[in-house]
């Protein structure tokens, strides 16, 4: 039984543009990183449950770990139900030669990159058929279909030749969008070819560093906080961090041996409430899949009872007074003995954004959900979008490590 992340092979977030600004030299260099934007986007169409979608990705997340864990390689879970994508990050990705664009979700929870959930697949002269189905469940919905190899274009000095890519004949959950870019761990491609379980898929990550363009298995993550549906506000620099977009210096922690947050980008972190631990040091992950902050119920309720907050039946979201968000404390997250607050501002949701999330305009949210179990669970906790946009973070395979970093973003207001 594997427990730890990245045990046999190193790898490394509805419909948006993508804005790409290189920052290196060509791509032989393999001696500076390559940067590009991404976009936030909030679906406008009916009313976001961030609650159900989070609760749903989370359940997802644990059942696909543990049946890693327990030797099930096939791990297309029926018991999970899905919710549709409701806040994502969006890149925009070419496929083929001439390249067809496809709006992809960034995730680093899961691995799988592949596209056809809306645009459909357009096979050119660098498509390759590999005859292989291929099939993965999410929390937020599905995709089948068939494993090809083709030149994949992230930007025009970061192409991949004869990337691994699945092309989906039927998918579910994936409104507005084309799929998904994976950039989490690639042991989470294990058990996804139904035909050769036991087989690895080379990431997008995996292969920039296998092919030269990158000089290490590193990204750097920029988010900034929002108050629009429909913003760039994100990105991802490969192979290395960009300096521009931190404060300070970046603190970096080992992965955590725990599963099954260690089947993931999980490390292990305390969190307080002001001065009051509501969640002794335990293992859980960073997830740019996950929109809220999720924590162990019993550390919710006690959240939940130190800041006076009550349960709103509309958004599922915790609700407080102007008076309560006015005696608000740090919500503190110690982090190898560095402590990283997300303020006030930072723990309520952007009030612009209420109406969008089937919540009233002059209320105020809170965006700490409960991840609906106990702690002790080995994933006690996940770091969803919410926390990412007030630092800078580091997905660093090379190292076995994580990393992160104030912004000038750690203290906005802009909620």
């Amino acid at each position: 039984m594997r427990a730890a992340m990245f045990p046999l092979a190193s790898s490394l977030s509805v419909a948006v543009l993508l804005a790409v600004s290189i920052v290196a030299g060509p791509i032989e260099d393999r001696t500076s990183p390559i940067s590009l934007l991404f976009a936030k986007y909030i679906k406008s169409s009916g009313t976001v449950n961030l609650i159900a979608h989070d609760q749903t990705r989370a359940a997802d997340l644990i059942e696909r770990a543990n049946a890693i864990a327990s030797g099930k390689l096939d791990r297309r879970i029926a018991s999970v139900p899905v919710t549709n994508e409701a806040v994502s990050y969006i890149a925009q990705v070419g496929v083929g030669s001439p390249a067809t664009t496809y709006n992809l979700i960034v995730d680093t929870g899961s691995s799988n990159t592949w596209v056809g959930a809306s645009t459909p697949y357009k096979p050119t002269n660098t498509s390759v058929d590999s005859n292989e189905p291929v099939s993965v469940t999410y929390g937020s919905g599905s995709f089948s279909g068939t494993e090809w190899y083709d030149t994949v274009t992230l930007a025009s000095d970061l192409i991949i030749p004869n990337q691994s890519i699945a092309v989906a004949s039927t998918s579910t959950g994936f409104d507005g969008v084309d799929g998904i870019v994976g950039i989490g761990p690639v042991d989470l491609t294990q058990g996804t070819l139904t035909n050769e379980p036991n087989t690895y898929i080379p990431t997008v990550t995996d292969n920039l560093y296998s092919q030269g363009t990158i000089s290490e298995e590193v990204i750097g993550v920029s988010f900034e906080p929002t108050t629009s549906t429909y913003v760039t506000n994100g990105e991802l620099t490969f192979g290395g961090v960009d300096s521009t977009k931190y404060t300070g210096s970046i603190n970096y922690v080992s992965l955590t041996t725990t599963a099954p947050a260690s089947y993931y980008w999980g490390i292990n972190e305390s969190i307080a409430y002001g001065g009051t631990t509501i969640l002794p040091e335990t293992a859980g992950i960073v997830d740019t899949g996950t929109t809220l902050v999720l924590i162990a119920s019993n550390a919710f309720s006690s959240y939940q009872s130190l800041t006076g907050a009550v349960m709103d039946d509309n958004t599922g979201l915790l609700r407080i007074t102007s008076a309560q968000y006015s005696s608000l404390q740090n919500l503190n997250f110690d982090i190898g003995g560095v402590t990283y607050a997300l303020t006030p501002n930072g723990q309520i949701w952007p009030r612009a954004l209420n109406t969008y999330i089937g919540g009233t305009s002059s209320s105020i949210y809170l965006i700490v959900g409960n991840l609906g179990s106990s702690s002790g669970q080995g994933l006690d906790f996940i770091d969803g979008q919410a926390f990412l946009e007030r630092f800078y973070s580091v997905f660093d395979t090379t190292s076995r490590r994580f990393g992160i970093a104030t912004t000038p973003y750690t203290t906005a207001s802009t909620n």
